[in-house]
């Protein structure tokens, strides 16, 4: 069995052209740092003291094989409740966790530093961009979920 000429055309000018396409909305989350995790509706209460704002947290993961400067990155929600990151790099296939109370950072952890939630339990946004303001990740939820986290 023959294969017809048209087809063997169709698939070299396929194999020429893709890598041209531009970048799909499924390249885009595949980009090796990203929003992993959002926990906005911790249980229990919400009382009003920095160990419950710790409950809240969003998981940063570097999926790629080489360490990421993270340095001048922005963490946000929808209504501009931004974390900047002060000199930070993130490790290959590691992961940190931005909490919403205070503490002292650390390579795994770091702190909005806040003195109250952030994210809305009801419908938020995550957002991650870059020093040069490039969004690079965000996961968003629109209604409370009985879980309260939203693995991304």
């Amino acid at each position: 069995m023959s294969i017809p000429r048209r087809s063997v055309v169709v698939a070299v000018l396929l194999a020429l052209v893709q890598p041209l396409l531009p970048v799909t909305d499924a390249a885009a989350a595949a980009a090796p740092v990203r929003i992993t995790k959002v926990f906005y509706d911790p249980p229990g209460q919400d009382a009003r003291d920095n160990t419950h704002y710790n409950l809240e947290y969003v998981v940063i993961t570097n999926t790629s094989a080489k360490s990421q400067s993270l340095t001048g990155w922005t963490l946000r929600d929808k209504e501009n409740h931004v974390y900047r990151f002060s000199a930070f790099t993130l490790g290959a296939h590691k992961s940190v966790t931005v909490r919403t109370g205070k503490g002292t950072a650390n390579a795994t952890t770091r702190y909005y530093n806040s003195a109250n939630y952030i994210w809305n339990n009801t419908g938020d946004t995550a957002t991650l961009k870059t020093a040069a303001g490039k969004q690079v990740s965000a996961c968003g939820w629109t209604t409370r979920a009985s879980i309260g986290y939203k693995n991304c």
